[in-house]
């Protein structure tokens, strides 16, 4: 994430840079491997990394499927290798990280078809994975987070075994983009501008106005009820902290269980930038969450 407004110019020189990668670096005690994964016909097939432990699997485990973020326009898998180690490593499961489609080129309903189609994946060859079909979580961080959450929920209705949701301070409701100008906020990290952008690039319309189509903005979904238990992690000067607060008392509100974590002081995605007490302790509370939805 940057401060500084993310704009087409912009967008175009961090993906020329990104092409200058260096080569990843191994992750100890974790083996990766990338997998193309079928998508439905006339798509194009999407590449997922399949972080797995070293030591391997001795019994059907559970798994996250992970979703990066980047406002919907930015970021890759690679991005998200250090944290699919840790949760490999911590609790010796595996995680598939998903490669989707960016906007502003591939708007709606492209990223979340993608990850659909890992999910799909995932859990039709859950056997040859070492994986429980039944314990499968789906997680994701910023816009990663806005897709699991909108993934769960097409996932709900299509009757697709999902048992948990992991939602890092996700990017969930684009009338954030009209309150922050209206109320003529500013933010650290992922400012309003950026969020204008981002949400204009994926609904290729304007933010805020008129009614977006079904899982496109997760938030704007009027019946919660019967979707999978959720933590929800987000600073309480995050410019999503108002949507995600709101979202978890709406799904606590539909029956659904639960858990909001507000990190007191933290901006936005600052977890991965900082080894700070309100940094770790965001951690701490992700990991238990995710120790519950693997193993309880």
């Amino acid at each position: 994430m940057t401060w500084v407004p993310v704009t087409a110019q912009l967008l175009a020189l961090a993906r020329r840079s990104g092409s200058l990668h260096l080569p990843r670096r191994p992750l100890p005690g974790v083996v990766t491997e990338t997998v193309v994964v079928p998508a439905a016909q006339g798509r194009p097939s999407v590449p997922v990394e399949v972080h797995r432990p070293e030591a391997g699997i001795t019994a059907p485990a559970a798994a996250l499927l992970w979703i990066h973020g980047g406002g919907y326009v930015m970021g890759d898998a690679a991005g998200a290798d250090d944290s699919c180690a840790e949760v490999v490593t911590t609790f010796g499961v595996p995680v598939l990280s998903v490669d989707y489609r960016l906007a502003p080129a591939h708007p709606f309903p492209a990223p979340l078809d993608d990850c659909h189609a890992a999910l799909c994946w995932l859990l039709e060859h859950a056997d040859e994975l070492g994986v429980d079909p039944t314990r499968v979580v789906v997680g994701g961080d910023s816009a990663g987070g806005g897709l699991a959450a909108a993934l769960a929920q097409r996932a709900t209705d299509e009757g697709l075994a999902v048992a948990f949701q992991l939602l890092l301070y996700p990017m969930l409701d684009d009338r954030t983009v009209l309150r922050s100008a209206r109320l003529d906020e500013w933010t650290l990290m992922w400012t309003p501008p950026s969020n204008r952008y981002g949400w204009a690039s994926y609904l290729q319309a304007e933010p805020g106005v008129g009614s977006p189509p079904p899982y496109a903005a997760p938030a704007r979904r009027t019946d919660l009820s019967g979707l999978p238990p959720a933590w929800i992690g987000v600073g309480d000067v995050d410019l999503f902290h108002a949507e995600d607060v709101d979202y978890a008392n709406r799904l606590r509100a539909a029956g659904v269980e639960c858990e909001l974590y507000v990190a007191k002081g933290m901006p936005h995605a600052m977890d991965r930038h900082d080894s700070s007490p309100v940094s770790a302790g965001f951690n701490a509370s992700k990991l238990e969450a995710l120790r519950r939805a693997f193993f309880d």
